[in-house]
């Protein structure tokens, strides 16, 4: 491949990955009782799944999104009719095609599930009427960073506008500060895998590079290698920023962990038991996080050891099917994954349209 057309296919695998992640876990979503999900799904689930009767999401068949796809595929929607982050025309979106569909309840809505962050919402700009700015909850969940994933594909060889699109994305549905610092975290990682980076123990250096140079928003006062400050020397030319660089720190070290021969998390769904199988975002990313390590090269095992974990599965699955789509690129997912996924050819347009912006990096002001 020449390096545009293998950017725009790791581009592609990691939009497809996420879609993918996401229809695979809607029959086997958030089983707490793995005993029960064995017993419903079988012990080792291999592909999309129809959710049983009374079950989350009930009533759908198996391929199809549930609201995390459909809420990426309208951010990516945006992305690609506007040309770059354009919130204005991302929360007309919400307001015209989302929020008359749902009720504020938890089992309605499309995708037979409607997140907290989103019913929240929901409540204040539908029923209260309050402007967007103003509408934001504090979950602690994953539910931005499925879908600013799309963002963070289109500006992933501008990490700057990167983290700027990213974090005012994320701050329509969530206010707690660490949530939106990691959230603004997967995305500068997400854009350095489809940069072509590697998931391994130097992606943090990198990223902290970033932070030094003011491309990221993170606070810090080290030098080096995290080595203790030189007397008077500056802090990082940063605005706006993320009290700590934490939240880009872990990546290396869970990486690390995915390749010591002397850690063993085997089989690797077990995971999910290592960091916790509920929604919170500090349970999701290290997760996907030492899956796509793990399975760098392995599409297929990272979102079936995502999936067969239980508990938050679908964000897990989201989440390691962009980060590993991101480096082994959409020639490396198995085709079954895109027959099995519902509207795949246009799904796989969309993610084509976007990754060429990416690549072509029109000169187009942000809207706000």
């Amino acid at each position: 491949m020449t390096p545009a057309h293998a950017l725009e296919d790791r581009a592609m695998g990691a939009l497809i990955g996420a879609f993918i992640g996401d229809a695979l876990a809607l029959g086997p979503h958030w089983y707490y009782d793995l005993d029960q999900l064995h017993a419903d799904y079988g012990q080792w689930i291999n592909d999309y799944t129809t959710p049983k009767p009374g079950r989350y999401h009930a009533g759908m068949q198996a391929g199809q999104l549930s609201q995390s796809g459909i809420l990426l595929r309208l951010t990516v929607q945006s992305l690609v009719d506007s040309g770059s982050y354009d919130q204005a025309d991302f929360c007309r979106r919400m307001d015209n095609e989302l929020f008359p569909q749902l009720d504020g309840t938890p089992m309605n809505g499309p995708g037979g599930y409607t997140s907290q962050s989103i019913r929240e919402a929901w409540r204040r700009r539908v029923k209260s009427g309050l402007p967007w700015g103003q509408i934001a909850g504090n979950a602690d969940t994953t539910e931005a960073a499925e879908r600013i994933l799309a963002i963070a594909i289109r500006y992933a060889l501008q990490p700057a506008q990167l983290a700027s699109a990213v974090s005012r994305n994320t701050a329509l549905t969530q206010t707690d500060g660490t949530v939106m610092a990691m959230t603004v975290a997967f995305g500068a990682v997400l854009g350095m895998l489809v940069e072509g980076q590697a998931l391994d123990a130097n992606i943090s250096g990198k990223l902290m590079a970033r932070v030094k140079s003011g491309e990221l928003p993170f606070h810090t006062v080290t030098s080096g290698n995290l080595q203790a400050p030189q007397a008077g020397q500056p802090e990082a030319p940063t605005t706006g920023r993320f009290p700590s660089p934490d939240a880009l720190l872990s990546q290396s070290s869970i990486a690390l962990a995915a390749t010591d021969p002397d850690i063993h998390i085997d089989p690797a769904w077990k995971v999910s038991l290592v960091y916790g199988l509920p929604c919170a975002a500090y349970h999701q990313f290290p997760a996907a996080y030492y899956l796509a390590a793990r399975f760098h090269d392995d599409f297929e095992s990272a979102v079936l050891h995502a999936i067969n974990g239980g508990g938050q599965n679908q964000s897990r699955a989201i989440l390691a099917g962009a980060l590993t789509g991101a480096q082994t690129g959409l020639s490396g997912i198995p085709q079954r994954f895109l027959d099995g996924l519902e509207n795949s050819g246009e799904l796989l347009d969309l993610a084509g349209r976007l990754a060429k912006q990416m690549v072509e990096q029109p000169v187009v002001e942000e809207a706000g």
